[in-house]
């Protein structure tokens, strides 16, 4: 078996550092993922997990951006609660439309707490990322989540008014979820090579080297069938008859279509997942839900710290990964979780 000791001290550190929250009866939660990446479903999962059934939280308001957030609705529903902001890897200017968000909110709201949840720091311009402190610095109760040590780094040198606060990943609170139990992986001969191609992708690694391995498929994070994601009855309704029924925590939840949508997305990546033996990824939640599903997987640097520092901080350890920085590297690193694949008991 896949010693699971290890995850499970990864969640448990995670749950210690969000204890520092507090209590929190009710907030608003920004920044939804509308748009399909999984990683940031993992992450809004997470939150709706840890918010509903650790702390106890009602949330009142869910709003995506700029450009469904409304300032009144917000104040009708959740008047001067906290307001929580999602996790994720685009606390910088790599990917300005959140950040912009971010700045807008934490500007606007100095009146009420404001959380960011666990976050990758990067900016390519040092003139951003002192724009981002003046504005993070001139809140007076603003606490700054970061999930690797890189980002911590930057964040106490740069956030000095905020409190900071180092943990995984809040997809980590999604461990030991029966949707991931029963993994049958091992009957498959397949490798995935699960290979995002935008601005954050290392380019050494898309190469005819790894194209050279046997039985290898290559794609994202599938989404074919179902693009068009956005319209909503028509994804629940396809959904209703499907097994996997919805929680309960989400009839609670203000606009519960929207969870609803992420956990039909995180499902589907499941099951993307579960049609190979090993997986090669260059994706931080590719890695993390190989960990949540004990596959075997070969992990790859992305375009900054992000994927090395987190796996430096955290799952350095995790016997049925290897962190690969070379791409001559990955055919041995193929060999030793195959074998260690076969000889699992």
């Amino acid at each position: 078996m896949l010693n699971n000791s290890i995850v499970i001290n990864i969640k448990n550190t995670l749950n210690k550092g969000l204890e520092k929250i507090g209590a929190v009866e009710e907030c608003s939660l920004l920044n939804y993922p509308d748009y399909l990446n999984v990683g940031d479903h993992l992450i809004w999962l997470g939150e709706i997990y840890y918010l509903t059934t650790v702390l106890k939280t009602k949330i009142k308001y869910v709003a995506s951006g700029i450009a469904d957030f409304s300032e009144e609705v917000m104040e009708k529903q959740a008047g001067k609660a906290p307001i929580i902001l999602q996790g994720g890897g685009n606390l910088g200017d790599l990917w300005r439309e959140h950040q912009e968000f971010r700045e807008y909110i934490i500007s606007k709201y100095r009146d009420r707490q404001i959380i960011i949840m666990p976050q990758s720091i990067y900016f390519e311009n040092t003139s951003n990322l002192k724009k981002a402190a003046d504005i993070f610095n001139s809140h007076p109760n603003l606490t700054v989540f970061v999930r690797e040590n890189s980002s911590e780094k930057i964040a106490i040198k740069y956030f000095h008014n905020c409190q900071i606060i180092k943990t995984p990943d809040i997809a980590f609170q999604l461990l030991n979820m029966s949707c991931f139990a029963s993994n049958k992986t091992c009957e498959k001969s397949s490798i995935l090579y699960h290979c995002r191609t935008d601005k954050e992708l290392k380019e050494d690694f898309y190469t005819d080297f790894i194209f050279q391995l046997p039985n290898l498929v290559i794609e994202d994070w599938i989404s074919s069938e179902w693009k068009i994601w956005r319209s909503c009855k028509s994804i629940l309704e396809t959904s209703q008859a499907d097994p996997q029924h919805f929680p309960a925590i989400f009839d609670s939840l203000y606009d519960p279509d929207v969870h609803r949508i992420s956990w039909i997305i995180m499902h589907k990546a499941i099951e993307q997942f579960r049609q190979h033996r090993l997986i090669i990824t260059n994706r931080l939640h590719g890695h993390i839900l190989c960990i949540l599903l004990r596959i075997p997987h070969i992990f790859l640097a992305n375009s900054y710290h992000k994927n090395e520092s987190f796996y430096e901080t955290w799952t350095y350890q995790v016997s049925f990964c290897r962190f690969v920085k070379d791409s001559a590297q990955i055919k041995m690193a193929v060999q030793e979780l195959l074998e260690m694949s076969s000889n699992k008991v």
